[in-house]
C-alpha cells in the first residue's frame, strides 16, 4: 500500500476560525455593514493584503496603517477566548495514521496559536507551513509544493484537505488530489474536488486513497 502525506489547511478546515477572523472586521470597521456569513464568503482561503484592499473600496477609506497589527491582536484575543477545533477532527487525527502537515495563508505565530489554543498541536510538532515564508500564497502552487519538499513526498503522493476554492485551486494546480471540505452548510465544491462536510469520513477517504 503506497504511503500517501496528508497537507491540511488551518483556519475553516482544522479549527473553527473563520467567523472569528471575520468578526474581528466588524469589531474594527464600524462602517462595515455586511453580515459575518458574508464576509466569510466573500473572503474563505483569501490573502490579507487582498482582503484589507477589498474593505477598503467596501468603505471607501483608506485603512490606517496601523490596521493590520490592531487585527491580528483582536484575531488572536478572538482565539484564545472562543477557537475551537473543528467538530471530528481530534477524533479523526487519532485515527489517522499516515505523515500530515499544516500548509496555511497565515504567519506561523497565527498557526501555532490556533493549534495550541484548539488543542491539534501535537499532532503536527513542526511539520508547519506558511505562505509568509515563502512568499506565495493560494491559488499558486507554492505553498503545497513546499510542503511536499519538506516532507520528503512527491507531489502525487500528496491529498491537500481544503475549505477553500482557492486552496483547492492550488492543490490541483500543484498535481496533489483534492479533497474540499464544505463547513457550516457551505454546498458549493470544486468540480474536480472529492467533496465531504463531516470530518469523521476523512480517515475512510484516505485509505481508499491509499488502496489505489
Amino acid at each position: 500500500m503506497p504511503e500517501i502525506c496528508i497537507i491540511f489547511d488551518l483556519d475553516g478546515t482544522l479549527v473553527d476560525s473563520e467567523t472569528l477572523c471575520n468578526q474581528a472586521f466588524l469589531d474594527l470597521l464600524p462602517d462595515l455593514t455586511q453580515p459575518v456569513e458574508r464576509l466569510v464568503n466573500r473572503y474563505r482561503g483569501k490573502q490579507l493584503a487582498s482582503i484589507l484592499r477589498d474593505l477598503e473600496s467596501q468603505i471607501g477609506r483608506r485603512l490606517p496603517e496601523s490596521f493590520e497589527t490592531t487585527y491580528r491582536a483582536h484575531v488572536s484575543a478572538l482565539f484564545d477566548r472562543d477557537l475551537r477545533a473543528m467538530p471530528g477532527v481530534i477524533d479523526m487525527l487519532d485515527d489517522l495514521n499516515c505523515p500530515r502537515c499544516i500548509a496555511s495563508s497565515g504567519p506561523l505565530p497565527k498557526i501555532r496559536q490556533a493549534l495550541e489554543v484548539s488543542g491539534l498541536a501535537s499532532y503536527f510538532g513542526s511539520n508547519l507551513f506558511s505562505s509568509y515564508e515563502i512568499g506565495v500564497w493560494k491559488p499558486e502552487p507554492g505553498l503545497f509544493l513546499h510542503a511536499a519538499r519538506k516532507m520528503g513526498f512527491a507531489p502525487e503522493q500528496c491529498v491537500v484537505v481544503e475549505d477553500s476554492e482557492v486552496g483547492v485551486r492550488a492543490a490541483l494546480s500543484a498535481g496533489m488530489t483534492a479533497f474540499h471540505f464544505l463547513p457550516h452548510n457551505v454546498t458549493t465544491a470544486h468540480p474536480e474536488a472529492e467533496a465531504f462536510d463531516d470530518m469523521s469520513l476523512l480517515t475512510a477517504m484516505v485509505e481508499e486513497k491509499m488502496a489505489h
